[in-house]
This record gives structure tokens, sequence and C-alpha cells, in this order.
């Protein structure tokens, strides 16, 4: 077979791809930081994957471990069979992540992606407390299934479900309805009132950053509020932490700083750490009601990507380096978004994040999708966020090396430098045509 070409996927491939339409290359290879096309032209992924490769690319200890596993006919498929790599992968979670951080939860394996997670939890908070209604966030985002897609903020991802999404509702996340408002205030009015509309809810659903919504971070006094309003009302709190979690704000899970003990927990993304499907629910362990195989999934057994998760605790949450590696870089990441914001008032910028997981909020029209554009012109895989597309979205692999970085944030400057200078331009010529 030749090379492949955009138009293989324009002729052969659905309407509904996306990412590539904003990355016209063909991507060949990777390793940490860099991503290589067919032309052999190198890109600093800003990326991440949407999240999943917080390793970077093809991370050699996790590739090693990978590679002997599937060399030594060990099983790859296994449903819920109980596995030598599965029994390796929990002892490990729970030694690793669990028992020092004083969490107490069972692990469910509910499928392979992040929206098997939260169906699961959403399905089990209903079986649990009897009740239907699940309470979610303005600009949240869950997943694409119609359980997630019901407590997701998102127009046209939800308009694309082609029904009624029922049994939840939406309620304004921390600083929707503008700094000076506190939101728990108005959520405990709701739950508190006789004529709210609102029954008790089965579950409350939320993000501590909302990653696709804009970049949008909850303040752990705000957390703090939300989890003891849930308590008081016996309502369990669900922390989908699919995407801020596995570090990419700092610690494992995202809601530590916070202290607050969410009744369950959505992961996937780069749980595998390898960028292979997986994901679990962790849940209080006297919430696991079910029966055996009430909730079930074919690929929820998929013993390679068990490998590599238990190789990414080993290596990476043994100790607090990583956690300190990411605060500092994302604090350098926030210092030269800041710069921007500083530079280019007449972008209306505003800085947005935690950890390594940033953005820069343009409220200009189209800017920050022009500025992604030209970033990756010049070398560099970012994405935007938000539900105008508004905000440019900063998520570079946790351990990328200094001068990657650096090299990255300066193209990130180029970028913005030439969008603004053409849009200053484009006046001025029409005037000139005048």
């Amino acid at each position: 077979m030749t090379d492949p070409t955009m138009t293989t996927f324009e002729r052969l491939e659905s309407e509904v791809r996306g990412y590539c339409r904003n990355w016209p290359a063909v991507f060949a290879s990777a390793a940490g930081p860099i991503l290589r096309d067919i032309d052999d032209r190198e890109y600093i992924d800003f990326f991440s994957g949407a999240g999943v490769l917080n390793y970077g690319h093809n991370e050699p200890h996790m590739k090693r471990a990978l590679l002997e596993y599937l060399a030594g006919d060990n099983i790859v498929h296994s449903l819920d069979m109980a596995t030598v790599a599965k029994a390796a992968f929990l002892e490990r979670f729970d030694e690793a992540i669990l028992r020092p951080r004083g969490l107490r939860y069972k692990v469910q394996f509910p499928g392979p992606t992040g929206t098997n997670a939260v169906e699961a939890a959403l399905k089990l908070a209903r079986k649990v407390t009897g009740r239907d209604l699940v309470i979610g966030f303005t600009n949240a985002f869950h997943g694409m299934t119609l359980g997630s897609l019901s407590v997701t903020g998102n127009e046209m991802k939800r308009r694309g479900a082609g029904i009624p999404l029922s049994n939840a509702t939406s309620m304004p996340y921390d600083g929707f309805l503008g700094d000076d408002v506190d939101t728990i205030d108005y959520l405990e009015a709701y739950f508190q009132a006789d004529g709210s509309g609102i029954e008790a809810p089965a579950a409350v659903i939320v993000e501590t950053v909302q990653a696709e919504g804009g970049i949008n971070v909850a303040s752990d006094g705000w957390l703090r509020r939300l989890a003891t309003l849930c308590r008081e009302h016996d309502t369990l709190l669900i922390v989908d932490d699919i995407q801020a979690g596995c570090g990419r704000t700092g610690p494992f899970f995202s809601f530590e700083p916070a202290g607050i003990e969410p009744d369950m927990v959505c992961l996937s993304k780069s749980l595998s750490g390898y960028g292979l499907p997986m994901a679990v629910l962790l849940l209080r362990p006297e919430l696991d009601e079910w029966s055996p195989g009430e909730h079930n999934g074919t690929f929820r057994g998929h013993n390679p990507a068990f490998v590599t998760a238990s190789e990414a605790i080993e290596r990476y949450w043994r100790d607090h380096t990583l956690t300190r590696a990411v605060e500092a870089s994302g604090e350098v990441v926030a210092s030269c978004l800041e710069e921007l914001a500083a530079a280019y008032p007449e972008a209306k910028g505003e800085v947005r994040g935690r950890g390594m997981l940033r953005g820069l909020f343009c409220d200009v029209e189209g800017l920050a999708e022009e500025v992604c554009a030209a970033a990756f012109r010049r070398g560099l895989v970012l994405e935007t966020s938000g539900p105008l597309s508004d905000v440019i979205k900063v998520m570079p692999p946790l351990t990328i090396d200094e001068a990657t970085l650096a090299d990255g944030l300066d193209i990130l400057r180029a970028s913005l430098a030439g969008v603004m200078r053409d849009r200053q331009a484009e006046p001025e010529l029409a005037a000139v045509g005048g």
C-alpha cells in the first residue's frame, strides 16, 4: 500500500471525523511529546490525545512491559474472568493509589471508555437510592452515550442524541453566574424548597475542572460545600475524573486538594498510561449492590491495559515527584498565558486551569480557533475548548522536558502574534481597497 493521503479519509471515512480536519496531516510515529507525519515533519504535542497520553507517546517502560506480556502468549481478552494481569493492577492500585490517600473503594471495570464508567455510576446511583434524578452542571461534558449526554451541558452534543434526555437536570457550575454568586446557594435552595420542581436527586455528577467545557475550575471551597450538601440530602456525589485525573492537575485525583471523598469516581483516559482503552468506576464498598452480571461489557477485561496501568503506577506514583513536576510545569504554562493576555488586551484573554490543564479564554469570535490553526502550521498540536471553541487549551504530556515545553510555548506566542497582526491588517487592507 502507498502512503495514505488526506483524500483517503475524505473518500472512505465518515463525515463525523473531527480532529483530522483541524490537523490535516497523516501521522506515522510518535515518541514522548513529539508526533511525526509521513513526511517526517515533527509536531510538539500539546493535546496528549485529549488527556489519554499523560506520560507521552510510547513511554518506554510501559512499552517494554507490554511487549513482554504479549510475547509471552498471556491473556489479552478476558471479560471479567480472573487473570494475573488484573490481579496485579488491583493490588498495585490499592497499595500505591488508594491506601496512601486513605481511600476505601471497590473497583468496577465497566467497559473500555470513560462514558462506560459514567453510565455505570448513574445506573448504580439510581439502583442504590431508588431515585431517578441526577444533577449535572452547566458546560459539563461526561461522554457521548445517552446517560452521559443527559448530564452533559454542550447543546450540539446533546442534540445529537435525537431523543429527549430525561431524568437529569443542569445546575450552574462554580462561577457560571459571575464571581459574586456562590452557585451552591442556588443549588441548596433547589434542594430545600418544596416548590422548586426538583425532586430529591439520586446523585450529583461533577468535574473539578471542566476540560471540554472551557477549562472552568471549581474552587476547593465550592467542592467542599457541594460534598456537604449531597451528604445532608443522602445524595451520592460522583466525581468525573476522566480527563482531570491521573495527575493532570498535579495529584493523582483532582479532588484531593479539596479534601473531599466522593461516593464514586470515574476514571479512564490516562489510566492505562499508554493509550490503551481502559476505564474503572471506584465506589464506596457499601454501594456495591450489583448482582453478578447485572452491569457488564465485552471489553471490560482488556489485560494489556492492566499491564501498562500497573507499570504507570509503579513508575510514576510511588512518590510525589511527578506531582511536583506537574505543578512546576503548570506554573510555566500559566506564566506564558498571563504574558500573552497582558500583551494582547484586544484578545480579551483570561487565563484558566490547574496543573497541566490550562487554557487562555479569548473573548473574540474565532480567535482561539485561528491561533490553534496557526500553531499547527508552525508544528504545534493544540485544540480549543468551550462551547464556542473560545479557549486555547494547553495540555502537554505531564512528563514533557523543559526545552520542548519552552519550544511549544514559543510557537504559541508566535502564533498568537501572527494572528493578531493579520487581524489588524485586514481593516487596513479593506480601507486601501475601498
